[in-house]
């Protein structure tokens, strides 16, 4: 998971293309997902979501999802769950205080950031995660359109 996981940020350019096209879709499928109805589309949609961005990014379904805004660097990968910027540990070498062998996910989120079009949304300060919603599909709320694609109040 954590070679995928580099590999990712490595092509965030890429994935920033694919999530905004994704974006568009979700938005557009809107009507028909309110009339299957977002309550029963929930964990299906959550499963999925687990499975695609658990490989990619390592996700941890925190529910408030900030991918396209950090480099595509999952910030909840942070052993202290750090949603804007490094701690004051980063070693020389770029590893985690918390764990020496993990580079720090927010060099991986800077790295990544440069290589976006949009990479100045690493600038914008993430909310705290709601924990109402960890475990819930971050995409079907893209879909209901409760998302700010300003980044700050992101839900990818």
């Amino acid at each position: 998971m954590y070679r995928v996981r580099r590999w990712a940020v490595r092509h965030a350019r890429a994935f920033e293309l694919l999530y905004a096209g994704l974006e568009v879709m979700l938005q557009r499928s809107a009507p028909l997902l309110e009339r299957i109805g977002y309550a029963r589309l929930e964990a299906p949609v959550a499963r999925l979501e687990q499975a695609i961005k658990g490989l990619l990014f390592d996700c941890q379904m925190c529910g408030h999802c900030v991918l396209s805004s950090t480099g595509m660097s999952c910030p909840m990968n942070c052993p202290k769950r750090l949603r804007n910027g490094p701690c004051g540990g980063v070693r020389e070498d770029g590893g985690c205080e918390v764990k020496p062998e993990m580079r720090c996910v927010w060099l991986d989120a800077w790295e990544g950031s440069q290589r976006m079009k949009h990479g100045d949304r690493i600038h914008v300060v993430q909310l705290p995660v709601d924990a109402s919603l960890e475990g819930t599909s971050s995409w079907l709320r893209v879909a209901r359109g409760e998302h700010d694609a300003g980044g700050g109040n992101e839900v990818r």
